[in-house]
This record gives structure tokens, sequence and C-alpha cells, in this order.
């Protein structure tokens, strides 16, 4: 069997050398735009098009991770990008969420691998049948799942398909492409890599102030023995396009050594403790021995922990690690105003003292954390200076503009019949619905018990985990026997659980994540008979999409939407109370099916504008009416989201 290939992450050039150095099997990067993780360095097109020559040099694969929300306005830019992505870069794959990528990309000539991103949220065995039709040959799997969910998924996986599993790195609170947090604060969206991380946080509930969400890192370490001997799993991924070389080139030097001559576990192991990560555990890949990653006393910065700082004013710190010249240092947490980074002139022993910039004085704390956040080791040093310099000895590629002739077509309004306007209210399972119209019911309701109707639109979890899917399928095959027709699914994987999708009125919900006709026009050839759009989306990309749309489109237009979506809470956070924010917003957590859900205590409101989004072509509205639990007060503020921002 052929043992999964390291994939390594790049962020910046000498974290690209350095994957090269320690000798990783493929290199996961992103450009300038439109990658997952806009606050990394990324690379130019004439950056790639020479590191991706260097490594395949050494047949080192390069993935370029695409993996943005596409909005409708930046159909044409992508096309352009990719053209000459494809001419000067051919990467061996591209990493996807949105599904338009797909024909944009053969459009612009791309014939290798589209690998579905862990924002596509494929998180359940039957989904990969489908993904596989629409021409994913990897998926990327959840960082959530145990080590018997990743040999479900396995055992169901198509031929011709891969499985891609985490193995280290930091972990986000909610499940991945299911976090609205840093979108609904200020309109810097997960989905377009622009999370300004408010999980880190410091939030308060009942006096005590904490980082209740702010996970620990993840590490597989020593369980790659059975990680590697699961079928169809093609790669191991390092998390970490934002971290720094070194950390880049210890970690993929440990799990070399881990996969590859296991009996020097403790050699890989001392790598790992070395590779400046926060603390880590096994998560949940343990089902018998979970670890959740909430409960620490540790800091959970990014970096190192390396001490506190005392005496405020001649601020030093007695550091936990030895520092080596040319460390750097990051003194405080990213979100503390103070903050600051100093480098390392000389060697400290452990426990000896680091005294701080005498401009540090009086205004950091005591007790503020200090962490390593970066080494300069003379012998990966050393490495990636001689790769350097056969880099910058190769001859230049030049980048020139794509051909005119390859320009995309301006798009064309698209000519459909008008429908007459509706409104559905989604409630909980015995909720009475507040408001007059179609009724919409999650159908997890009492764990699958509550009793499907013909009239009622049926909607299916935004989150879908293996141990769910007979459940959900046996569901929906009965509630169709019962004359039930109208089905809202929460991920595009979902329509695999329906026999006769055709037959039915099937429609993408607003979980999809949708922001672009040609994602909208693609569905319909996959059975799709409407598409609830992001309302996460700017009013630009609203009022356009119905023009350009070939299926009918819905919006939710009112109720309780999730800040966040995860399979994890801290034991320190009570369900159904409310906690507050740094800035005093408050919100509370619902657990739902086998879910958290953290909501905001103000409701999306987009009522004002339904008339404006009636006249551009929606033509469903929906209610979501969430169970608000004794003691939170809803306030009245305005919900627009993103509706006067322009979507970062």
């Amino acid at each position: 069997m052929k043992l999964p290939e390291i994939l390594a992450p790049a962020g910046d050039k000498n974290s690209f050398l350095a994957a090269v150095a320690a000798g990783a099997d493929a290199v996961f990067c992103g450009l300038k735009i439109f990658s997952a993780r806009m606050e990394a360095e990324n690379f130019s097109i004439e950056d790639l098009a020479g590191l991706t020559k260097l490594a395949r040099k050494r047949k080192i694969k390069v993935y370029v991770a695409f993996n943005s929300l596409i909005k409708e306005t930046e159909l044409e830019k992508v096309s352009r990008i990719l053209s000459k992505l494809i001419k000067y870069v051919d990467p061996d794959a591209l990493i996807i969420q949105d599904l338009s990528m797909i024909p944009l990309a053969q459009k612009a000539g791309f014939k290798k691998e589209f690998h579905l991103s862990t924002l596509g949220n494929l998180t359940f065995p039957a989904g990969l049948e489908t993904s596989t039709r629409m021409e994913f040959s990897r998926v990327v799997m959840p960082r959530e799942f145990t080590i018997d969910e990743i040999k479900e998924m396995a055992l169901h996986t198509p031929e011709g398909t891969g499985l891609e599993v985490f193995i280290h790195g930091a972990l986000c609170y909610s499940v991945s492409g299911r976090c609205y947090w840093s979108s609904w604060f200020g309109g810097k969206s997960a989905l377009r890599g622009r999370c300004v991380q408010p999980c880190r946080r410091v939030y308060e509930q009942k006096g005590l102030p904490k980082r209740y969400f702010s996970c620990m890192d993840f590490s597989a370490d020593v369980l790659i023995k059975v990680l590697k001997q699961i079928p169809n799993i093609t790669a191991f991924k390092i998390e970490g396009r934002k971290k720094s070389p070194h950390y880049v080139y210890y970690t993929v030097k440990a799990y070399k050594l881990l996969r590859d001559t296991p009996e020097k576990k403790k050699e890989a192991l001392a790598y790992l403790d070395y590779a400046l990560g926060r603390e880590f555990s096994h998560y949940q890949l343990l089902t018998q021995r979970m670890a959740n990653p909430l409960d620490h006393e540790s800091e959970t910065g990014s970096g190192l922990f390396a001490g506190r700082v005392q005496d405020p004013a001649a601020p030093f710190f007695s550091t936990r690690e030895a520092l080596l010249p040319f460390d750097l240092l990051r003194i405080g947490s990213e979100d503390d105003a103070f903050h600051d980074i100093q480098k390392v002139t000389r060697a400290v022993p452990k426990k000896g003292k680091f005294y701080l910039s005498k401009s540090s004085r009086f205004k950091i704390k005591v007790g503020t954390p200090v962490y390593i956040i970066d080494r300069r080791g003379p012998e990966l040093e050393a490495q990636i200076r001689v790769l350097d310099d056969e880099l910058r000895g190769m001859e230049k590629i030049p980048v020139r503009p794509p051909d005119p002739e390859g320009k995309t077509a301006p798009f064309q309004r698209v000519k459909k019949k008008s429908a007459a306007v509706r409104e559905v209210m989604l409630v909980r399972g015995g909720q009475r619905p507040l408001h007059r119209g179609d009724t919409g019911t999650w159908i997890s309701s009492r764990d699958y018990s509550i009793p499907p109707s013909a009239g009622t639109w049926l909607w299916l979890d935004p989150v879908l985990f293996p141990e769910e899917e007979k459940k959900c399928a046996d569901y929906i095959s009965g509630a169709v026997k019962k004359g039930a027709k109208n089905f809202v699914v929460n991920s595009f994987w979902q329509i695999s659980l329906f026999k006769s999708p055709r037959h039915l009125n099937i429609w993408a919900g607003p979980f999809c994540n949708i922001a672009n006709s040609m994602t909208i026009n693609l569905l319909k050839r996959h059975g799709f008979s409407g598409a609830v759009v992001s309302p996460e989306l700017d009013q630009e990309t609203l009022m356009l999409l119905p023009g350009q749309s070939e299926l009918p489109l819905g919006l939710v237009i009112h109720g309780n939407w999730p800040l966040g979506i995860s399979r994890i809470i801290s034991k320190d956070l009570d369900i159904d109370k409310a906690f507050i924010s740094p800035k005093g917003e408050t919100a509370w957590i619902s657990k739902h099916s086998h879910n958290y859900h953290v909501f905001p205590n103000w409701p999306l409101d987009l009522t004002a504008k339904k008339e404006n989004l009636a006249k551009a072509g929606f033509s469903l509205f929906i209610h979501i009416q969430e169970p608000i639990p004794k003691g939170i007060h809803m306030k009245d503020r305005p919900g627009l989201w993103n509706w006067n921002l322009k979507l970062l």
C-alpha cells in the first residue's frame, strides 16, 4: 500500500524552501488573493513559477489553495488569474471550496486535479460519490473526525478519489465552513480568508473572563502508525500557512520519521516539541479517549509559550525555554493592543532572565505572556540559503497578462419567468411559527422523530457527521413516501441522500455558502430546484445574483443566524446562558442535535430590503426562528450584516 504523502504548508518563500529542505512530498500555498489564509504573506504568480520549478526538480508536488468564496463581481478577475496561473505555474492541483472554480479553471485550460477544501464541508460517506461526480479527485477531511469516522469515510471512498487527513496544527473552534463570527462582527469573512480570530479572545460568563473558545493545537504524532494503515488516505496535511520556516521544517522532519521510521519516535517527538507550536493534543482521534482542546490551562496564543512578564518598571521574564540569537518573541497575545515583537540578540539559558526593550516600560502588564514565534537556527538557515541561491540562478519566467482573446465574455442576464414570492418560517421541532407562510423544520429535531408533512419544507442540518448519515437518509426516504417534496440541504453533498432528487423540490440552503451564479447554474445540472444564497453577502452581490442565475433564488431575510457551529464546548461554559465579548456584545450557545450553535443576541434582519430584493428577482424569503433561552435579552440593533459593507 502506497504511503500517504507529507503535505507541507508554505505562506512565504522561506517557508516553501524549508518544506523543500525537509523533504516534503508536496507543498500547498496560496496566491496574494482568493486564498483562505489572506493574512499570510502568500505568493505572486512570478514567485510560484520559480518555486514550483525548483520543487519539481526534486519531484515535490505543488498545490495552490484557491479556496476562497468567489463573489459574482469577481468571476472575470478569477478567470484572468487562473489563465496566468495555469500557463506559468501549472500546479499539480487546485484546492477549492467554491464549485464555480471547476468550470472556470477548466475553461482556462487546467487539466490536473481538484481537491475539495475542508471549507467545502464534506462530512459523511455518501457525499464522496457526489464529489467524485463533480470531478474532485481528493477530499480534505474535517479536523473534528475520530479515527473510526475516517475509517468509515475511507471504506466508502470511490475509486480514483483520495482522502486528505490533517495531522498537525491549529484548530478552529467551529467546524470548517460553518464559522461566520469574524464576518458578523465586521465583514471579514473566514470563508474568504480574512478571519480575525474572534474565538481566540477573552469572553466573560458569570463574571469569569476566559478564552472559552481558544483551542490547543492538534497533533496526530504517534497515531500516524494507525492512520497510515487506513486505505484511500493519500495525504497527511500539516496546517500552518501563517507559521514560520522553522515550524514547517521541523514538523515535516518529524512526520517523515513517524511515517517512515517509527522506531525513531523519540527523535520525531523532540522535533515537534522544538517546532514552536502551541501545546497540542490528539483531539477526537481516539474515540475511547477524546481530548477536548478547550480544556486547558495553557496559553493558546500562536507560538511557543516562553514565560510571563514581571516588573512593569523594568519588564523581564524568566524563560521556560532556552532562547537563541535571532529568535523572535511576541510580547502579549495578538488581541492585546500593546503586543509587541522583539528580537533576541544573545543566547539565554532555560530559566534565565530576558529583559524587554526600554520602550516597553509600564506599557506591558505584569503576567503578560511571551511567545517564541520564530527561530533562525543555523542548520535551517544554511539549507534555505543554498536553495535560495539555486532559485536565483534559475532562468526567470516572465509572466505576461493573459491573451485579450481569452478574456471572459461579459455575463448575459438570464431570462426566466418571474415567480410569486413565497415566505418560509423555519422552526425547531415543537415550536409554533410566529408568522404566516409556509413552514420549515429541521428534520433532526427530536432526534429525527418529528413527523413529516407533505407541505412542510424539511431542512437538513448544516453539519452531518457519519454516524447520522443512515438515520437522516432513512428519515428522508420515509418522508418522501408520506408525500414530502420540499427539502433544503445545507451542504451540496447532502443531495446524495436522496434516491430520486429530480422528482423532488430540493434547494441548496444558506449554509452552502453560495456567492455567484456560476455555482448556482452548476447546481441546476446536478438536480437542484433552487438555491438559498449566503446571507453573508453584501448588497451589490445580492442584487446581481438573480439576473445571472438559472435557478430560482431565496435568501434568509430575518432570524437567528449562528456565529459558528462546533462539535465541542468548554467545560467552564454553560449552554443557554449569556456570555459577553470584549466589546460588550452578548451571545449564547445552544445544543442542537449533536452540535453546539453560537448565537448573537440580535437577529439578522433584511426585512426592510425585501421589496428591493423581490424586484431584483428573489422569490423565496426565509425567516429562522430559534428558541430563545430564558434570561437572554434580544437587543434591538440593526441586523443588516454585510449589506452596507463590501464583503472582504
